[in-house]
């Protein structure tokens, strides 16, 4: 992996966003890992996420216009990017959504600049997709154009429940179903190079045998 990646991955382990043991899903899935990105919840960790997902979205090589964060967790991180871009002479603007309708002042559910042209979602980490969907449609009903999704971690598993698990991780339904591509920042592949790295904590070695399994009956091939 590349050196952003494995930072990211370092980063998310060492702020304690990234964990290992065991964890439920909300697919019902005993994990062996788990990413909360609430836990960026202070000035100093948000600032350096901000900057995986700035970098993250440039070299990428998506042509974009602003920025769209769904609410909540969606919210600050869009934020921050937003401000990271700057800081890299990238000035963009940014929005995101109300999960109620406001029915005083400016109204409606949509905060910040007006929607318009090629518009980056930028969330956490997808698991039903439906974070996606909402703001898609947001977009579109403004008459802009949702053009990727970026997200922190790719957990590049199967969706679906055990006994109708689906042939497609979250990612791939949301780029089959909507055509703009999921960007994110690390997955799993990068978790277990981490993992099996030099600069990975001798203490979570106990974890690789667990994620691999893991990858193995939920990952996509």
């Amino acid at each position: 992996m590349n050196n952003l990646r494995q930072e990211f991955i370092a980063f998310s382990v060492q702020s304690g966003v990234l964990r290992f043991g065991e964890f439920t899903t909300k697919a019902g899935r005993q994990s062996p890992y788990f990413f909360n990105a609430g836990l960026f919840h202070d000035g100093a960790t948000l600032a350096q996420v901000a900057q995986f997902y700035a970098q993250t979205l440039l070299d990428s090589g998506v042509q974009f216009d602003m920025l769209f964060g769904p609410a909540y967790k969606g919210i600050t991180l869009a934020s921050a990017t937003a401000v990271a871009l700057a800081g890299k002479g990238r000035n963009t603007s940014f929005a995101f959504n109300r999960k109620e309708a406001k029915d005083h002042g400016e109204g409606g559910t949509i905060v910040g600049a007006k929607l318009q042209g090629k518009v980056v979602i930028i969330d956490d980490v997808i698991s039903a997709g439906t974070s996606v969907r909402e703001s898609v449609e947001m977009i579109r009903a403004a008459g802009a154009e949702p053009c990727a999704v970026l997200i922190a971690l790719d957990r590049m598993e199967r969706g679906g429940k055990d006994g109708q698990i689906s042939d497609l991780s979250a990612v791939q339904e949301v780029t089959q179903k909507y055509g703009i591509p999921v960007i994110s920042i690390g997955n799993l592949d990068d978790l277990f190079a981490y993992l099996n790295g030099a600069g990975a904590d001798p203490q979570l070695s106990q974890y690789k045998d667990a994620v691999a399994a893991y990858r193995s009956q939920y990952g996509i091939v």
